[in-house]
């Protein structure tokens, strides 16, 4: 029986699960191409731990891997119950909070490899963390397509570290008790973007749909919700998503560098954001909490009919 050494943490309501011990030795490529062995080589590895009945969509998982630069703290792979991420903002919080459980390291500054590029981070007190994202920038603005039994959506495409549709005219009840509403609308926005073949660079697939509304709280600029790769949503404000917003906003003229933008999630946790212009990119700031919730050793069976995970 296989055994695989896990930290779960939480970032504002969103968990994370770090393999520390028995996950895939990937080599000594470039985190690219460890991407690529993970999935060709291992990937029920990745539904082993992130998909039912250890985990569920709302997972997210990632793999300590030693960094190409020993400069870095660490390098790192996340994934969900849908596949592989370039990035993960809540993500990366959260494995700094689990790095600094496991007495890796301490307060101040650090760098996190990950597949699209080297992470700054800065560990502070009080569990809290802040993040250079990747240079982020709007794609495309004012998409518009129709989505049946809605109408007309428009929104923006913007990159963050992960693809998103930023939704623009829909002012919906951003609430939990509206939660299966808004995953179903969010599903169907996603579904007409690949239909009418909206993408990212390179024909990307866009799977991140964010929708905002209002928020509650006069401290707080906005309230999302985040519908994420596996048919979940974000529990968090979602990094990359804030990333993503922050480069239309910018691009908009509504939000100047330098300025903190109070970004709220669905449940409630906030993420304080500000950026630094790069030419028509944005170099986003992210800050927010996590906290440390399990230690546990998952057991691979091979007798087990769903030892590899429940995958549809």
């Amino acid at each position: 029986m296989k055994q695989i050494r896990v930290i779960d943490s939480h970032t504002g309501g969103e968990p994370t699960r770090i393999i520390i011990a028995g996950g895939p030795d990937l080599g000594t490529a470039s985190m690219a191409e460890r991407v690529d062995i993970f999935r060709s080589g291992f990937d029920d590895i990745r539904t082993a731990v992130v998909c039912e009945p250890r985990g569920s969509d709302v997972w997210i998982g990632g793999l300590l891997c030693e960094p190409c630069d020993s400069n870095c703290a660490t390098g790192i792979i996340f994934f969900n119950t849908a596949g592989y991420l370039g990035m993960c903002g809540h993500g990366t919080i959260g494995l700094m909070i689990t790095l600094q459980h496991l007495k890796r390291i301490g307060l101040g500054d650090h760098q996190v490899e990950t597949p699209v590029g080297t992470i700054q981070v800065r560990l502070e007190s009080g569990n809290r963390v802040s993040l250079t994202n990747v240079p982020s920038y709007r794609l495309l603005a004012d998409v518009e397509i129709e989505v049946p039994g809605v109408g007309p959506v428009v929104g923006d495409v913007a990159w963050g570290g992960n693809w998103f549709f930023c939704v623009k005219n829909l002012v919906e009840d951003l609430s939990i008790k509206n939660e299966p509403y808004l995953t179903n609308l969010t599903i169907s926005i996603r579904d007409q973007l690949q239909a009418r073949n909206v993408t990212g660079t390179e024909g990307c697939h866009i799977d991140h749909i964010e929708l905002y509304a209002p928020a509650r709280q006069p401290e707080n600029h906005s309230r999302n919700f985040v519908l994420t790769p596996g048919g979940s949503y974000d529990r968090s404000p979602c990094g990359t998503g804030t990333s993503a917003k922050l480069a239309c906003l910018m691009a908009d003229g509504k939000v100047a560098p330098g300025t903190t933008w109070r970004q709220q999630s669905i449940v409630g946790s906030v993420f304080e954001c500000s950026y630094q212009a790069d030419g028509d990119r944005v170099i986003p700031t992210i800050t927010g909490q996590a906290h440390i919730s399990g230690e546990s050793t998952l057991i691979l069976d091979p007798t087990d009919p769903y030892c590899t995970g429940i995958v549809s």
